[in-house]
């Protein structure tokens, strides 16, 4: 009976603890890592624009008013400068095959550099010209997101990690594990650096997160569930045409984000 009245009283203690999972699952998921729970991100959307279907969307950027985009997909992928509040492709250069699959971009000291996704390529464009790379670098691991602080190109590969690396050699640095109040933090990929943070989108997901880049922590949430059925509701995606792309105009502060052949961008201003 002892026994009995032990187990009702565990059953009733775990209810009720249940019942407030705000804060108990908040003090148990602090307790794992040591890390904080990320915050909250509050946003406004500020704009609504047209995005080509056709571009499976791996690598956005914003320079002096032009978007650039990297799309993958076997024999479809692409680099292409595009028209913000048009969705137009001003220009653009196929570089996919049937072995070539293209994965995130980064504009860095008037260079472009573009990922691959398993073909361990990483192609170097002058900014002035984007229809063939001026060089090619070798890249040990897959290549999913890329951006840059003032120095190191950071590079993610669909783990957990985050990759420092030399522009000039491209050899690593130094790493640091994305990690959140619960532990590490898998499928890493498209990135965009602002303010000391990586943003980064998580594969298969409706958020952002806010990695802090000094220790790989992560810090905030930018939460991003129903865009596509509030604002595209003629638009039914696939399993694979998920939230993807980053893009930061450092002069008006705004935030542009797409998916995967999403009809619709995203303009975005954070709180």
């Amino acid at each position: 009976m002892k026994f009995y009245f032990a187990i009702v009283a565990l059953f009733v203690l775990s209810a009720c603890n249940n019942t407030s999972d705000s804060k108990d699952s908040t003090e148990i998921n602090h307790s794992l890592t040591g890390i904080a729970v990320p915050r909250n991100i509050q946003f406004n959307i500020t704009g609504i624009y047209p995005h080509d279907t056709g571009a499976y969307t791996q690598g956005l950027e914003m320079h002096n008013g032009k978007l650039y985009e990297s799309t993958g997909d076997y024999v479809n992928s692409s680099l292409r400068i595009t028209d913000i509040k048009t969705g137009n492709v001003a220009q653009k250069h196929s570089m996919g095959s049937a072995e070539i699959f293209g994965e995130g971009i980064t504009l860095f000291n008037n260079k472009i550099y573009q990922l691959t996704w398993k073909n361990h390529v990483v192609n170097v464009y002058d900014i002035n010209n984007i229809d063939k790379p001026i060089k090619t670098f070798a890249w040990s691991y897959e290549g999913w997101g890329i951006t840059h602080n003032a120095t190191d190109l950071i590079i993610s590969d669909g783990s957990a990690n985050l990759y420092f690396v030399n522009p000039d050699d491209f050899k690593v640095k130094s790493a640091r594990q994305v990690t959140d109040n619960i532990g590490p933090v898998k499928e890493i990929n498209e990135l965009e650096y602002i303010d000391g943070f990586v943003y980064a989108n998580v594969y298969g997901s409706d958020y952002i997160i806010k990695i802090d880049a000094a220790n790989g922590h992560v810090a905030g949430s930018i939460n991003l569930p129903g865009l596509l059925k509030e604002y595209a509701k003629g638009f039914v995606p696939d399993e694979n045409e998920v939230l993807n792309g980053i893009a930061w105009d450092s002069a008006t502060k705004k935030m542009y984000i797409t998916g995967k052949h999403w009809p619709k961008m995203f303009e975005l201003t954070l709180n």
